[in-house]
């Protein structure tokens, strides 16, 4: 069987909202045929400045293949969501807003921003990233 190819990942979420952010890393780790790289940044350090915190995301957010956006009506609450959407726009990452299972609506910023809207399914996801990764 030939090497699969890593994929980085960058999972755009909500700290407060961390259920859904550690079921997506189990859905990815278990995906068959599939490996990839979680760049995505832990619960800050509450002594961490806003500077600080925002060098940390663009460090994170630039080797990314990709951008997962966790769309829960939470996300048009949360200002550092917004933030990472909008850098990873400006340096020309894909994005792909994954809608929570049972969700109805989504916020309008993932709405805006996202290549690509895709269910809470391993598969679906794991197929977006592999479309909009960059090729090599």
């Amino acid at each position: 069987m030939p090497t699969l190819r890593t994929y980085s990942v960058f999972i755009c979420h909500d700290w407060e909202y961390s259920d859904e952010y550690h079921r997506i890393r189990e859905f990815l780790d278990g995906a068959p045929d599939f490996q990839w790289q979680n760049l995505s940044v832990p619960k800050h350090k509450p002594l961490d400045t806003d500077d600080m915190l925002q060098k940390k995301l663009r460090d994170q957010i630039r080797p990314a293949d990709v951008m997962l956006v966790l769309a829960g009506m939470y996300t048009a609450r949360s200002e550092w969501m917004d933030w990472e959407m909008e850098f990873a726009r400006r340096i020309g990452k894909s994005i792909i807003g994954v809608k929570p299972w049972g969700n109805v609506q989504l916020p309008v910023v993932v709405q805006e921003n996202a290549n690509e809207i895709v269910g809470w399914n391993t598969g679906t996801i794991v197929d977006a990233i592999r479309r909009y990764s960059p090729r090599y």
